[in-house]
């Protein structure tokens, strides 16, 4: 329902505005004519999704990976159906994930412009620290400097400091009647000059495909525009390494049997090789160390032909199985075999008065899994199946030591602690408790609310929920 909701963009007044006042297409329109199938992974779909600025999910912004003339390319296009494409602090973060993953994984990169620019009255978000939109501009460089290619469609405004994306991509088609490039509009022009002068005199394709220069192709239509596009990409002679045609097989057990496993709470029982069997081709999976560390599963396994490394949590991070972790992320990373992390992690019970010897190795082995999992030069993969809470969770890949991708179900919770498993506030003597009681309840509710999915998506925590039966192909 929230990823129908978000696909409307800006609602229908706006969409109204945007197709038949403007004549533009809508965003993912511009996606089928641009990329080769419908096989694209949108990235982060839900961001923004509660803080809205007004009436409408404030990220303007889609992003996701797919594949146009053969070549796996990342898409940056931005939704004039949201706020008429202004840029919020949450756009601009989901661009600049969007252009991290691209560097990490060397994609082309295509940028569709459609921008009033940034929001000013949130520009102390947006503008002057290092993860803001300058940033966007820096990335670009960065990236031309690595040689890899970028391309830019102008197919509506593009304004102000957003006019540099498509000014510094290689090469870049703007769309007639409809694209305008400029730093600042004609009211601008108006207030600083008294000049009168209208938005295709000022920078509309003819000028800047005739006279400026600033683009290169000039397109009567959009349909024509990423034409030019696909063209420009059949040439780039860039192909990374030709993927084999794999085959494999299915799991045993149906992929969609995996929504009534999706555990609700750290506490659940339930085995994570159920979840396992229903993920490798196969169901086949080479385990190591069964027998030591039991309440952390490592092995090998294919997903979709592709070998992966396993890490699952099967209960508490204990000291066995923090050293087990460290071990086989170690092999992983010696055999240069991505790894997949499951996390379900327990959130940790209050810290006794006195720490036992036992409870200080289990520190010291969490460390060293840590260090393991920080310095483990593959790819890596976390999928978060049930609870993401506290130090277990670092060592199980989360967000703060940077997954190449990191995925939630639905039912997942992200949290220092998990709220369900506090205590009453303990009486002490005659003192009246009752504030303390009330306090406690608030700090719950509010916990609660903070460390489902949802909350963590809309905030670019992650890079996507997805559904159980879907996590295979993702």
């Amino acid at each position: 329902e929230l990823l129908e909701m978000v696909s409307k963009g800006g609602g229908e007044k706006a969409i109204l505005r945007h197709t038949q006042r403007n004549k533009k297409l809508f965003v993912r329109e511009r996606l089928k004519l641009l990329l080769d199938d419908e096989s694209f992974l949108e990235l982060s779909p839900l961001a923004g999704l509660d803080m809205p600025y007004g009436d409408v999910p404030a990220a303007g912004c889609l992003t996701g990976i797919g594949k146009i003339c053969g070549i796996w390319c990342m898409v940056v296009a931005l939704d004039a159906t949201v706020k008429g494409g202004t840029v919020y602090p949450i756009g601009v973060k989901k661009q600049l994930r969007a252009q991290e993953i691209a560097m990490q994984n060397r994609l082309a990169t295509v940028y569709l412009i459609d921008s009033g620019g940034a929001f000013l009255p949130l520009q102390s978000e947006v503008f002057p620290d290092k993860s803001h939109g300058g940033r966007v501009f820096y990335n670009q460089a960065i990236m031309s400097a690595m040689r890899i290619p970028q391309l830019a469609v102008v197919c509506g405004s593009c304004v102000a400091g957003g006019a540099y994306t498509p000014t510094m991509s290689e090469e870049t088609s703007i769309v007639d009647k409809i694209g305008t490039l400029f730093l600042a509009g004609p009211p601008l022009v108006k207030a600083a000059t008294g000049e009168h002068v209208s938005a295709e005199d000022l920078g509309g394709a003819k000028l800047h495909s005739e006279v400026s220069g600033c683009c290169d192709h000039f397109a009567s239509s959009e349909k024509e525009a990423y034409e030019y596009i696909r063209n420009v990409i059949s040439t780039l002679n860039y192909d990374p390494l030709p993927e084999k045609a794999m085959e494999y097989e299915s799991p045993l057990y149906s992929p969609d049997e995996l929504l009534g496993l999706a555990p609700q709470d750290y506490s659940c029982s339930l085995p994570v090789k159920l979840i396992l069997s229903r993920l490798m081709d196969g169901s086949r999976f080479q385990e190591f160390k069964a027998n030591y560390g039991t309440t952390l599963v490592t092995g090998f396994g294919h997903v979709e032909g592709h070998l992966v490394g396993v890490v699952a949590n099967n209960g508490e991070l204990s000291h066995d199985a923090s050293l087990k972790g460290s071990h086989f992320v170690q092999l992983c990373s010696q055999r240069s075999i991505p790894i997949v992390f499951f996390q379900n992690t327990a959130p940790h019970t209050a810290v006794p008065t006195s720490i036992s010897q036992a409870h200080s190795n289990q520190l010291k082995a969490q460390a060293s899994m840590m260090a393991a999992v920080a310095c483990a030069a593959v790819p890596k993969i976390t999928i978060v199946i049930g609870g993401c809470y506290g130090s277990e969770s670092y060592a199980m890949c989360s967000r703060s030591f940077s997954p190449n991708f990191l995925f939630l179900w639905p039912n997942a919770r992200v949290g220092l602690v998990d709220p369900r498993h506090f205590s009453t506030v303990p009486q002490a003597g005659d003192n009246d408790c009752t504030g303390d009681e009330s306090e406690l309840k608030h700090l719950t509710e509010k916990l609660e609310e903070e460390s489902s999915a949802f909350y963590s998506s809309a905030r670019l925590w992650d890079d996507g929920i997805v559904l159980p039966q879907d996590t295979r192909k993702v």
